[in-house]
């Protein structure tokens, strides 16, 4: 009888989480294959400069720190492959299947680190200046916006709550909301609104962010008068929500409303031999120290529960 699995463990997504679990699993010398659908690297290679990764005293280029995290992957014999997962199979008691547009791959267990992409306005000049002035996390890059103005797209409590933070730093901070009040709890709102930083652009989006190599200002219009306006800007985030990129997993193992996926303290989901780590189950802390963290947790126990397969 041929040997029924392909792979130990196939990793589903190339971000901090994926690689770290990817590190870890090779290098208990487990047969490892990383799927990511693009090149490895996740948010973090369209991220310009790195500062808050532990390690690095000076800041490092997004892309060059996920190479260095693919290239540690790879002493150990992790194989990383470009390929989409589209679903996944746990209705054997032991083979777990991984479906990807160039066939069928089978393995003991499965990690998802297939991350969550924050949700975008979709207008212009938005994918260009994408971390060069347009950024959809403040923890992480708020402190390149120190005494600058600023804006914020959203009304809800995580545009609201890291508005909050934001504003600690910047000069000024201006909250663009598509509705006449805030969607968030009320407690952010009152905050808000005694911060002397923080001015609101009721009923408004954003048509337009504009500027040469880096962001200048953004193009606003009302949504109920028509009228347009610019507004001066150097630094601009869109906190709108995320969305995990969890739906090859739906009616396998347990989502949350939102989507993300759910998950115990060991990266355990609802199937045996499917674990999770990063921001496909997290939507509290989304940053890249947290995820390559996660995913190492999910290793971990992935390891742990092919030790117990015999």
């Amino acid at each position: 009888m041929s040997e029924p699995f392909d792979y130990d463990v196939i990793i589903i997504g190339g971000g901090c989480a994926g690689l770290t679990a990817g590190l870890y699993t090779a290098r208990a010398r487990l047969r490892t294959l990383l799927l990511d659908r693009l090149d490895v690297g996740g948010q973090l290679a369209t991220t310009y400069d790195v500062e808050n990764y532990p390690g690095f005293p000076e800041p490092i280029l997004g892309p060059e720190l996920m190479r260095r995290f693919a290239e540690q992957a790879k002493r150990f014999d992790c194989e990383i492959r470009n390929a989409q997962a589209t679903a996944v199979r746990a209705d054997d008691p032991v083979v777990r299947v991984v479906q990807t547009d160039g066939g069928d791959l089978r393995c003991k267990a499965i990690i998802v680190a297939s991350g969550a992409d924050p949700k975008t306005l979709g207008v212009p000049g938005e994918d260009r200046l994408r971390g060069r002035g347009v950024s959809y996390c403040a923890i992480c890059d708020a402190p390149f916006f120190r005494n600058k103005d600023v804006a914020v797209i959203g009304g809800g409590n995580t545009a609201i709550d890291e508005g909050l933070y934001i504003a600690k730093l910047a000069r000024s901070l201006t909250v663009v909301h598509r509705r006449d009040q805030l969607r968030c709890e009320k407690i952010y709102e009152e905050r808000a609104r005694k911060d002397p930083k923080f001015t609101f652009r009721w009923d408004t989006v954003v048509e337009e962010f504009l500027g040469g190599e880096v962001l200048e200002k953004l193009r606003l219009r009302n949504v109920k008068t028509d009228e347009r306006s610019e507004l001066a800007a150097q630094g601009a985030f869109v906190l709108i929500g995320t969305k995990p990129n969890s739906e090859f997993l739906r009616g396998v193992c347990e989502l949350d409303p939102l989507g993300f996926v759910v998950v115990n303290e060991r990266k355990e989901t609802s199937v045996p031999g499917i674990f999770a780590g990063g921001d496909v189950e997290d939507p509290v802390f989304r940053q890249a120290v947290t995820a390559a963290g996660f995913g190492c947790a999910a290793a971990l126990s992935a390891k742990h529960y092919i030790d117990r397969l015999g």
